[in-house]
């Protein structure tokens, strides 16, 4: 079946795209030759005067280019061929002698993006389900139709390098801004909008350019600004990759070549870059990883889950405001309860402020603000809680407050009523003891801040029903989180493993490492933050907390467990909350190491370990912790694993997840450097059974 189809009306060719059995259009190897086909009957149709280029999907025009195809493809020269030929067609059609107009309404991804670039006019929805960008540095390469080229020849460099190196969208009043947009209207009036500018189209009337500040123009017009812009774009992107990722590089230059030299020189260069990135093995992780992402919104399966349109949340602070938050945005009608109405009321307070911000952006109306704050009933009783569908508890760690009100809550709600716990570590099963009815509890641990992080892990305990599992997998899709369900256990996975990864930092320290160079190698490894700064965010008690849940588990295995957190907490140097921690805090900011650090750890007893040395000891216990809880039956699968690490732990994308960095390192050498460590630093970094099996039998984790 055709993914385009066309009609003519008023001479103008009408194409819609809607590819068939798909919720999105992507660009693959028939639709790039379905328009070419548009373009022949374009031309050779001399009573035509232009086209429009519109999706009959719900609220997308085209998702991009179809990843599978670039999976399949192996060799730099395939790649680079691909881009060739893309960027070919989109010449033609940017070249054609009669105006095309993209007519866009919702998501505006990757090579939909080039493509609507190439059009001779854009044409936007007002809707907020309307964004645009060029997404594929997050896959480790780049904009292979062009769109290195186009775009900041469309909304000026500096703009254009802001998007193209983070992957970020820009919405329809931003693309007007900025002169992506012609003309910005009701997503019904699109075609009408559309048809007017083709009708007003004149081959040697040039386009208006874009407003664009003075220090924009002034840095863009001449090549001196040019070279400035390029290197401050540089640096910062190297601040942030570290170097770990290439493509951020290879967009800054193809960009820059083409500006200085001319688009066709800077066509070549993007189209082998293209190519050169695609065969990374960067590429290759980030690949996998965006394909087990798109898996996990459909397994486990929901089926059987509990339709959930009113939700209830215990505790108003920082997790529980923002579980509000993204369940509002997820359609659902939200009791808000805390100890007191004043409590409660400043949660609702903190869950709108995104919905203020995003108001002032003109992303959302004030009448959409509006009607999300009403959403939230706050209060400091139950009245409501009898017709909620999914109640989530976020109160403070502590199994008897946590259980104290679960019997309270029982009574109140009906038969079917999902349960859910946010706690962190402590074991579901044991907390579902406080229960008549423990198969209605699950957990549905989040992330902090929780509208931000992408990951939900659900966890299933002993006693929790199908149905309860489902509800709260189906609740977390909705509210936009990729979703992992795991076994229950003291920690679950990512408690345990991020656990398992401070508590070797907090050793590294015992023996003498030094914080600030701790933190330092792992954020040049590719962590988002250092473990030592991790741990003063979380919070100290809480580390140490979970420490002492864990304790006996990695006990077992003949784990050592650091004093140093319980120590800290002692002194109620918390970290960040309390201005001190492993650092010291003034007005919100890190201002040197906590001298307590000193007294506590006094000197050490043998040579400080080493740079290699911390970071092997470091990102292995993470690697290793995982293949525990694969063998251990806390994880379903090693897909899970990988996700859960990168979308909630931090590990390096570009390394792809533990299991992956497994397969790629190879499981003998990696299980090598295990039995290495575990000579020279204890125990805890004994490997599981399962890998010396994996290791003898030649097997991998991942395809």
């Amino acid at each position: 079946m055709r993914k385009l189809k066309t009609e003519e009306r008023d001479k103008i060719l009408i194409i819609t795209l809607d590819a068939p059995d798909s919720r999105v259009n992507t660009i693959d190897e028939e639709s790039m030759e379905e328009i070419e086909e548009c373009l022949d009957h374009l031309q050779q149709g001399n009573h035509l005067r232009g086209a429009i280029l519109i999706s009959a999907k719900k609220n997308n025009f085209i998702a991009g280019a179809d990843l599978k195809v670039l999976q399949k493809l192996e060799k730099a020269s395939d790649f680079t061929e691909l881009s060739k030929r893309t960027y070919t067609l989109l010449n033609r059609l940017e070249n054609s002698g009669k105006p095309v107009v993209a007519a866009i309404h919702g998501s505006c991804m990757g090579g939909g993006t080039e493509l609507a670039l190439a059009c001779h006019y854009r044409v936007l929805s007002s809707d907020r389900a309307t964004r645009i960008a060029l997404p594929e540095v997050n896959l480790g390469i780049l904009p292979g139709m062009g769109g290195t080229q186009r775009l900041p020849r469309t909304i000026g460099i500096e703009n254009a390098l802001n998007h193209m190196l983070t992957g970020s969208s820009f919405y329809s009043r931003q693309a007007k801004r900025y002169g992506f947009a012609d003309t910005v209207v009701y997503r019904h009036h699109l075609i009408d909008a559309a048809r007017e500018l083709i009708l007003a189209h004149h081959p040697s009337k040039p386009k208006a350019e874009a407003s664009r500040g003075l220090k924009s123009r002034l840095l863009e017009g001449n090549k001196l600004g040019r070279k400035l812009l390029f290197s401050q774009a540089r640096k910062r992107a190297l601040a942030k990759t570290r170097g770990n990722y290439p493509a951020p590089e290879a967009i800054l230059e193809c960009v820059e070549r083409g500006i200085e030299e001319g688009m066709d020189r800077g066509l070549e260069l993007e189209a082998i870059r293209f190519g050169q990135l695609g065969t990374t093995q960067v590429s290759r992780n980030l690949l996998g990883l965006f394909f087990a992402t798109q898996k996990a919104k459909k397994q486990p399966s929901d089926e059987g889950a509990r339709d959930v349109r009113h939700v209830g949340v215990l505790g108003a602070g920082l997790m529980g405001s923002g579980i509000t938050q993204v369940s509002v945005d997820a359609g659902y009608d939200v009791w808000l309860k805390d100890q007191n109405v004043e409590a409660a009321a400043r949660g609702r307070e903190s869950a709108s402020r995104d919905w203020n911000t995003k108001a002032s952006k003109r992303i959302l109306t004030a009448s959409e603000v509006d009607q999300n704050v009403s959403s939230i009933h706050a209060s400091d009783g139950w009245a409501g809680f009898d017709h909620v569908d999914l109640v989530i508890e976020a109160v403070f760690e502590d199994r008897e407050v946590k259980q104290n009100l679960y019997r309270e809550l029982e009574p109140i709600i009906s038969d079917r009523t999902v349960i859910a716990s946010n706690t962190s570590s402590i074991p579901i099963t044991e907390l579902a003891g406080a229960l008549k009815h423990p198969e209605r509890m699950v957990g549905m641990h989040y992330f902090s801040p929780v509208p931000k992080m992408p990951l939900l892990e659900v966890i299933r305990a002993e006693k929790s029903s199908d149905e309860a599992v489902a509800t709260a997998v189906r609740a977390g899709r909705a509210q936009g989180k990729t979703v992992i369900v795991v076994n229950d256990g003291p920690g679950f996975y990512t408690t345990r493993v991020v656990s398992s990864y401070m508590n070797e930092a907090m050793l590294l320290l015992e023996e003498g490492a030094d914080a600030r160079e701790t933190d330092q190698i792992m954020k040049d490894a590719g962590f988002p933050v250092g473990p030592l700064t991790l741990l003063d965010e979380v919070g100290i008690d809480v580390g140490a907390h979970v420490a002492s849940v864990l304790q006996p588990l990695f006990d077992e295995r003949g784990g050592v467990t650091s004093t140093l957190s319980s120590k800290l907490k002692d002194r109620k140097e918390l970290g960040r909350k309390s201005g001190k921690g492993i650092y010291l805090y003034k007005d919100g900011k890190r201002d040197g190491l906590n001298p307590t650090l000193n007294e506590l750890l006094g000197e050490p007893d043998r040579e400080p370990p080493g740079e290699d040395e911390i970071r092997d000891r470091l990102l292995l216990s993470m690697v290793n912790e995982a293949a525990w809880c694969l063998q251990d039956g806390i994880l379903l699968t090693p897909q899970d694993g990988d996700l859960g690490a990168i979308l909630g732990l931090g590990f390096p994308p570009f390394l792809g997840g533990p299991f992956r960095y497994l397969n790629q390192e190879g499981i003998s050498t990696v299980l090598q450097r295990l039995d290495a460590l575990q000579s020279s630093s204890g125990d805890r970094f004994s490997a599981p059974d399962q890998l010396r099996t994996m290791a003898r039998n030649g097997e991998r984790f991942h395809d």
